[in-house]
């Protein structure tokens, strides 16, 4: 007999089965369970298609002999796309829920846990499990299992909490498990923050991140005092600290930042003066969130902006890692926030600090990024530096070659139309200096403009115009 007449075989005889007789049904699951282990050709569709999917949750229902196997064969199940649909059909959420609740020991709850994690990977399942109390059986296993050092339950805390995490993807079940912040999972969630257990914190960063994927999600958990156990956490492992656990409470502060009136709330807790601590790491992919999340706490807040652009320490360590040879993205991130200071907070103070820290050549250079949002960050925050102080500009800009930079720009025949345009901004807040209108003039920079004045942007070409005149072309 072939390996597939095999199959058949066992599919018919579990699928004709009436009663689940543990003596006659096990020789058959054991070969349903090697075909798929051994990743026999369509064994997996020929097992969906057979029927016997709902035998099978049925005999999870119950305390059994065979429920570790009938769990080891659906898990391999649910590993495989052209399964899963039909196992979804099933609403096996209450039944794995009752096996993880009855789980004699770690191997079976792995088991269970890898079940829920394949078929979790589904949106819709997602939001089914939500609904069915999945979530709140993992906060109970993760509750039952802390505290303890066996290496299995801490093996399957972990599991569970990564699952959580991935459970809150979507933003259905999110909001679900969020419960308006009175939800027993945001609790438990809460309570992992200040967990001594390093995953726990780490899944807890991650949750509240994913928890704060909406407006008003991030208001609720501001106003219910997250934001303190954050920083605890944050500051925790500042020195020889887990860097993912780091990342993942940045990522949470970015988040909850968003909105703008936890922005104002943020600054007056002091939440930048505690997350500035963080300056000091010598990680990369710390450096890069702590950018990403100052940047985003100036982002349409001038007060904060303010704040951070005349923190001489703060704007010696980002010239410091505008400088980093190593990390690409660590140098975008510092001179984006450099950018961000003048652009949020339009003011003299914070321009003559980044030009005595050095700052504009920097920006310079990022405007000739070969991101399109760099370069109109950089061009517009050059054009207000320009504007508000041009003589702590004038001997920069030299430095840093920028009207050469500027002339090809506007030359550059595949350059993006509004990369351009912030061009063009830039060199009119320049004419209205003497010293550097005649400079603009010695570099013939009305010859790259005058191309631009029959632009197919009529914008484009009506801003070329304008800046023509006032360099004293009339023609």
């Amino acid at each position: 007999m072939t390996d597939t007449d095999s199959l058949c075989e066992a599919l018919k005889a579990i699928s004709v089965s009436t009663e689940l007789i543990e003596e006659e049904l096990k020789p058959h699951l054991d070969t349903v369970l090697a075909a798929l282990l051994e990743k026999k050709k369509d064994a997996a569709i020929d097992v969906a298609k057979s029927g016997i999917l709902p035998i099978l949750a049925q005999a999870l229902q119950r305390k059994s002999s065979l429920s570790c196997q009938v769990a080891l064969v659906v898990a391999e199940m649910a590993r495989e796309d052209s399964a899963r649909e039909a196992l979804a059909q099933l609403d096996v959420a209450d039944v794995l829920i009752f096996q993880l609740k009855q789980a004699p020991d770690a191997e079976r709850r792995h088991v269970i846990l890898e079940i829920l994690g394949s078929l979790g990977e589904s949106d819709t399942l997602k939001l089914q499990f939500a609904e069915s109390g999945v979530p709140e059986a993992l906060s109970e296993m993760i509750r039952s299992l802390q505290g303890g050092s066996d290496p299995h339950d801490l093996c399957s805390i972990k599991i569970a909490s990564n699952l959580m995490v991935s459970l809150l993807l979507g933003d259905e079940s999110m909001q679900k498990c969020f419960g308006e912040g009175s939800g027993l999972v945001y609790q438990d969630v809460l309570s992992w923050l200040q967990s001594s257990n390093t995953q726990l914190q780490l899944s807890g960063a991650l949750a509240i991140a994913n928890f704060a994927r909406n407006d008003s999600n991030c208001v609720k958990m501001l106003d219910l005092g997250v934001v303190p156990h954050i920083l605890t956490l944050l500051e925790q492992h500042v020195d020889e600290g887990d860097v993912s656990v780091q990342h993942a409470g940045l990522s949470a502060l970015r988040n909850l930042a968003i909105p703008a009136t936890n922005k104002v709330r943020m600054l007056e807790d002091g939440v930048t003066d505690r997350i500035k601590t963080l300056l000091r790491s010598d990680m990369p992919p710390v450096q890069f969130k702590l950018l990403g999340t100052l940047r985003m706490m100036v982002d349409g807040h001038e007060e904060a902006a303010l704040v951070l652009g005349r923190d001489a320490d703060l704007l010696d360590r980002i010239m410091e890692w505008c400088e980093a040879k190593d990390h690409a993205g660590v140098r975008g991130e510092a001179s984006r926030l450099l950018a961000a200071l003048i652009r949020h907070s339009q003011n003299s103070e914070v321009v003559r600090e980044v030009a005595r820290a050095n700052g504009i050549r920097h920006l310079v250079s990022m405007a000739s990024s070969e991101h399109v949002i760099m370069q109109n960050e950089a061009l517009v925050a050059l054009a207000i530096a320009s504007a508000i102080d041009i003589e702590s500009m004038k001997d920069p800009f030299g430095e840093a070659d920028l009207l050469p930079m500027l002339k090809k720009m506007l030359e550059d025949p595949v350059g993006a139309v509004e990369v351009k345009f912030s061009a063009l901004g830039l060199i009119c807040s320049l004419a209205n200096s003497s010293v550097m209108k005649e400079a603009l003039n010695s570099v013939n920079m009305k010859e790259s403009i005058s191309k631009l004045t029959d632009h197919s942007s009529s914008k484009l070409a009506s801003q070329a115009s304008s800046i023509l005149t006032v360099l004293g072309d009339t023609s």
